[in-house]
């Protein structure tokens, strides 16, 4: 056997994982084949979006499941044994384990970032691969672990069988937070963007604490009744009868997992503080979801509940660590034992990466002025002086803006996906009704399908709110638009949602992320891979956070009758009693009081202000066409026609090429829907980058009939590959390149695909026969 040719899983196969085995390692328990970390960063380009390549492992080694040592990363025999080892470093970055290994199948290199061996890289035999004790003693004592912890901080995570386990991150924020809290650490802040599985890595955390007994009375806190129930229902179903909801005030204090509402066992009078039912040192644990709502505020109504509760280890989950400049969660719990932002997560492709319209209203910024002595709609006499963009929808109305906003949503939406799930941000509930109205007259026909096309989703209003699941539903297509004031801005995972309209003046930055968090999900089997952000208040630009966030995949400001499709405050905080506020002066306004809003009609409303960028495969933001993009993309791979044409000649499979480019960032879909669809990836590359005349697929395929070149085949030969032909025209190489082609029609009326390849001669004479189609194909080029 020559080692030379053999494949890099040949080399895992025969050399590496023997290795393994022979030092003694559990390959059931404590070795993992080909495992994968990111899913790919998602890239944009106009409405299409793809995958970049994931990172995947080759191998990882732990110590129980879930707690990795160690990643060994394989090359070819051609490439030298240190060929993988830069690979196997970013690998073990992101896995923080301190020992790295590459092999070709000769040995390894061996990387250690302890300090405890004797040299940081030392080649070593296959023979000498280290043990599962040496290298989980080292890991100890560079962990600096204690015999007391270890019982806690090796507890095992929840598996229930279905293979599902934690990703890389939620790992860490699991593994960090059990650790600080088996070190004595009584406080712990846990940073994760929204739609990260905070929920789910909450439940581990308490799982492990509580199976390894250090923490037998656990409180689980939120301040939704539909995060309560979410949780006990879901994520938190594993603890069973040991676990219950506190309601209507009423404490059974048998239960050792105890979930509850803040505003379930406190409030402002003294009967209303069930919490007192419990001693003070009852609980081991608290957890505290969504803690940037003001738990950690000292003058929180709900930080009394804490504060009885100090003996307890505190354990607070945000997406935001910082409320304000004045308050943050930092104040309280300490810095954050592990932080995961949007940005890596839309980098790592567990998130979906986002679009940003900017819209600008000539009254938003210029203002608006009543004349002297106007009168509004009620007959209310309007003070005098300059209306802005912070009034408007909250001390003023103006119908024509409503209508307007309305309209460019409605336009934006019929130009891309008129049955995309939005959400429409309103000032208040008055708001949110007339912006349902505005957009109901903006869809007749939408509304004529189904009347919940739109509808108002708000805490006052029993239809709307019955209505909730649907939304969020992704099996149900109605209602398509929610518009809303504060019931959904947290809380709703509303996984397809894909296009959030921001109309309200949101003051604080936990309230932005919140409000964006609703369509950072991912769901790629509703082809919701990303989402936009439609802001008519500045939001995204007062509260721009790239530390964070990441940037942007496109800006667009249109300009006046453009597409919307590109070519002071203090942040108001729930109550106790679980309500938001719904905006300022929305109740009746008393005798003698200034109405709560001036209602305006017959005000000439218009968009003022292009700017396109886009974000590329290395996260930096860029500005420039698709056809631009994909030519500096391309060009970095081949920089002259002729090395592309080398490149593509001399593959024997052009679906690889194809593949590559692709995952460097080059979409395939965007460029035939900006170029044409019916041109292969071979013209459509020739074409945009190196501005050859496009031939296509139907062109080249009658180009090689009219040559008659097959004359030398037999007649069913002659007929397979006019078939071939005819399958390159409708669908591109792809099938050409692979035999279970012969196993669909035509071919499969022809025979079976073993007879089919006899009549060539054999599969290599097969294989010839391909390689001269493709020739052929491409003699053009």
């Amino acid at each position: 056997m020559d080692k030379k040719k053999l494949t890099e899983r040949d080399i895992c196969t025969k050399y590496i994982l023997p290795a393994i085995k022979q030092a003694g390692w559990d390959i059931h328990t404590q070795v993992l084949e080909e495992v994968p970390l990111t899913a790919g960063r998602v890239i944009v380009r106009g409405q299409m979006g793809a995958r970049s390549k994931g990172k995947r492992a080759d191998f990882v080694l732990y110590h129980k499941p879930n707690f990795p040592l160690a990643v060994i990363e394989a090359k070819k025999n051609t490439l030298p044994i240190a060929a993988g080892m830069q690979q196997g470093l970013a690998y073990s970055d992101l896995l923080e384990v301190p020992f790295v290994f590459s092999s070709n199948g000769d040995g390894f290199i061996f990387h250690d970032k302890t300090g405890l061996f004797p040299s940081v890289e030392q080649e070593i035999s296959l023979d000498e691969f280290p043990t599962h004790e040496e290298l989980w003693a080292k890991y100890q004592q560079w962990k600096g672990y204690q015999p007391n912890e270890l019982a806690t901080i090796t507890q095992g995570y929840y598996e229930d069988g279905s293979g599902k386990s934690p990703r890389y991150y939620q790992m860490h924020a699991i593994n960090k937070t059990v650790e600080a809290i088996a070190k004595g650490q009584d406080r712990a802040l846990l940073v994760m963007a929204t739609g990260t599985g905070k929920t789910y890595t909450a439940f581990q955390i308490i799982w492990r604490l509580w199976k390894s007994g250090i923490k037998k009375r656990i409180l689980f806190l939120a301040d939704r009744n539909i995060l309560v129930d979410q949780t006990k229902t879901n994520d938190f179903k594993p603890f069973g009868s040991a676990m219950t909801k506190i309601t209507g005030r009423k404490v059974d204090t048998s239960y050792e997992i105890f979930l509850s509402l803040y505003q379930a066992i406190t409030g402002p009078e003294e009967e209303q503080k069930a919490y007192k039912s419990f001693t003070p040192e009852f609980f081991d644990l608290i957890v505290i979801d969504e803690c940037h709502r003001g738990s950690a505020a000292d003058d929180s109504a709900w930080r009394e509940i804490l504060d009885y509760f100090s003996s307890a280890a505190h354990i607070g989950l945000t997406a935001t660590p910082k409320e304000t400049e004045e308050v943050s969660n930092i104040t309280y719990f300490g810095d954050p034992v592990y932080t995961y932002s949007l940005k890596q997560g839309i980098e790592d492709g567990f998130l979906a990466p986002y679009k940003v319209v900017r819209i600008d209203l000539d009254k938003d910024l210029q203002g608006w002025r009543p004349t002297a002595g106007q009168y509004d709609k009620n007959g209310e006499l309007i003070e005098d002086r300059i209306y802005n963009q912070k009034d408007f929808d909250r001390t003023l109305v103006i119908e024509e803006r409503t209508q307007l906003v309305a309209k460019i949503v409605s336009d934006h939406l019929k130009a891309t996906d008129p049955m995309a799930k939005t959400i429409v941000f309103c000032q208040d509930i008055d708001h949110a009704n007339r912006m349902r109205q505005a957009l109901v007259n903006e869809n007749p026909e939408q509304v004529a399908k189904n009347n919940k096309y739109v509808m108002k989703i708000t805490g006052d209003d029993t239809e709307g709110k019955a209505e909730l699941d649907n939304f969020i539903d992704p099996e149900q297509a109605y209602p398509v638009i929610a518009t809303t004031s504060e019931l959904m801005s947290t809380g709703v995972d509303a996984v397809t949602c894909k296009l959030v309209v921001l109309d309200q003046n949101i003051q604080s930055m936990t309230k932005f992320k919140q409000v964006i968090g609703r369509g950072t999900r991912i769901n790629e089997d509703y082809n919701k891979l990303w989402f936009t952000i439609m802001d008519f208040k500045k939001a995204t630009e007062l509260f721009a956070d790239p530390a964070f966030d990441g940037e942007a995949e496109v800006v667009y400001e249109p300009s006046a009758g453009s597409s919307t499709v590109p070519q002071d405050d203090k942040g108001q905080h729930i109550g106790p009693d679980g309500k938001y506020p719904d905006g300022p002066n929305n109740g009746e306004s008393g005798v003698g009081e200034r109405p709560a809003k001036y209602l305006v009609k017959g005000v000439d409303v218009k968009v003022l202000s292009e700017r396109v960028q886009y974000i590329g495969s290395d996260g930096k933001l860029i500005t420039e066409s698709l056809k631009d993009y994909t030519t500096k993309t391309v060009k970095q791979e081949f920089a002259t026609l002729n090395d592309f044409l080398r490149k593509w000649n001399s593959s024997d499979q052009k679906q690889a090429v194809i593949k590559e480019l692709e995952e460097q960032g080059v979409l395939w879909q965007a460029l035939e829907y900006e170029v044409g669809k019916d041109y292969g990836a071979f013209d459509l590359i020739c074409h945009v980058v190196y501005g050859q005349p496009p031939l296509t697929r139907k062109e080249r395929a009658d180009n090689v009939r009219k040559r008659d070149v097959f004359t030398k085949y037999g007649e069913q030969a002659r007929k397979v590959l006019d078939a071939l032909l005819e399958k390159y025209a409708d669908e591109g190489i792809a099938p050409i390149e692979d035999v279970a082609v012969l196993k669909v029609q035509p071919f499969s009326a022809m025979g079976r695909p073993i007879e089919i390849i006899n009549c060539f001669g054999g599969k290599p004479a097969y294989e010839q026969a391909i390689n001269e189609l493709e020739l052929q194909l491409y003699k053009d080029g």
